[in-house]
This record gives C-alpha cells, structure tokens and sequence, in this order.
C-alpha cells in the first residue's frame, strides 16, 4: 500500500478507501463495485475538459473517439500494469485460482475505484490531477490514431458509401484458459472475401478482422 501511495503520488488520509479500491467483488460486499462507477464518471468528465482544452482542432466526433480511446478498459489495464496492481489487489479464491489479477477488466475497474478513493479522501482536485498523472502523455499528447475512427467502423460506412452489403463477422476458435484467451473472427465482405483476425478478445480480434480486410479493400482500388 505504501509504495502504490508513491506510484501515483497520492498519500491518503484514510486508508480503508484505498483497500477498498482494491478490493474485488468476489472477495464480498466490501468492494470496489460503487467506487468503480464513481470513478468511471470522473475519469471521463477530467479526459473530455483536458481534450477540450489541449486538442483546439479537433471536432466533436474525434474528441469523442480520443476520449473513448483514454478510458477504455485495455489502456486502464496498461495502466494498472505500470501501477503494479496485480500484485495487491483482494480477490476471492476463485478469482486468484483463474487469473483474475492480470484480466483487463478486474484491473480496469481497479483503476477508476483508486481515481473516486482519491476524490473521496482529497476532493475533485486530487482526483483530477490524479488522472492526469496516470495518464501521462497519453493525454498530454494524443497520438494521431486515436482520432481516426475504429477499422470496423471504417470498413462499415466504406462499404455503405459504395452500396455494398455491411461485413459478417464469425467467432470461428477460442483458445487458451479464460483468464488468457486468444480469439480468431473471420470478417466476410460479398466485395473482397474473408479476411482473419486474432485478439485477446472478441472486440480486438472483428478489429483486427476489419482492418485486414479495409487493407485488402485498398490494394483493390489500387
């Protein structure tokens, strides 16, 4: 607890709002569940004023998808990562026994709980400088990428623009434990066949999907 207090810059006055931040659902009713949603707020009100005030150029549809970008769960999870929580959050024995400590969305929701355990110790302020410093340069410096909208979006209104049937997509394997799979999805277009994709979840593997198929779509055109 001491060195998670050093890792995010934060000392707290009381330190049962920390353990409780940390504290999983399966463990029992003293849990993170309602300081997850608090901190979910807060964390995406401090995201959308800091891009509001630093990105000038940009319009509301990639404000959005910057936001989106910063708050989703896998960059939460990288954060937590970089936090060490994996190592002291409370989980019951049949989380532990199942990984529970390195899944994205048990580590995730660690992070907004610790962002609502700052603001109720310290106040708004806190809270959201706390954002801040965890986000880093994530948000100080948004990459190019995240304004651009999502491959399966892409794929979609192409294919709509051009009056071409929307893509199927089809969980066609799962593989590994269920703390740690690996999903195949196969995206089919009537323009450009089938295209595979790989990923940690189903989301990332139709993503991958997608943009394998708007590259293929591309060396068409060409």
């Amino acid at each position: 607890m001491r060195r998670l207090q050093q890792r995010i810059a934060y000392q707290f006055d009381d330190l049962g709002l920390l353990e409780r931040a940390l504290s999983h659902r399966s463990i029992g009713a003293s849990n993170n569940e309602r300081l997850e949603f608090l901190g979910d707020a807060i964390l995406g009100f401090e995201v959308a004023d800091s891009l509001y005030q630093s990105v000038s150029d940009a319009n509301e549809g990639q404000l959005s998808r910057m936001r989106a970008h910063l708050v989703k769960r896998e960059t939460l999870a990288e954060i937590a990562r970089e936090l060490q929580l994996g190592a002291i959050l409370r989980l019951g024995p049949g989380e532990l026994r199942s990984g529970g400590q390195t899944r994205d969305s048990i580590l995730a929701d660690a992070v907004e709980a610790i962002i609502a355990a700052v603001y109720l110790d310290g106040g708004m302020e806190e809270a959201r400088a706390l954002v801040r410093r965890l986000l880093g340069e994530r948000l100080a410096a948004p990459t190019p990428e995240t304004r651009r909208k999502d491959p399966k979006t892409r794929l979609q209104e192409h294919l709509q623009s051009i009056g071409r049937p929307l893509p199927r997509y089809e969980v066609v394997d799962i593989r590994g434990e269920q703390h740690d799979q690996t999903f195949r999805v196969i995206c089919s277009t009537a323009l450009a066949g089938n295209a595979e994709g790989e990923g940690a979840s189903r989301r990332k593997a139709e993503q991958a999907a997608a943009r394998k198929m708007l590259e293929r779509l591309e060396e068409m055109d060409e």
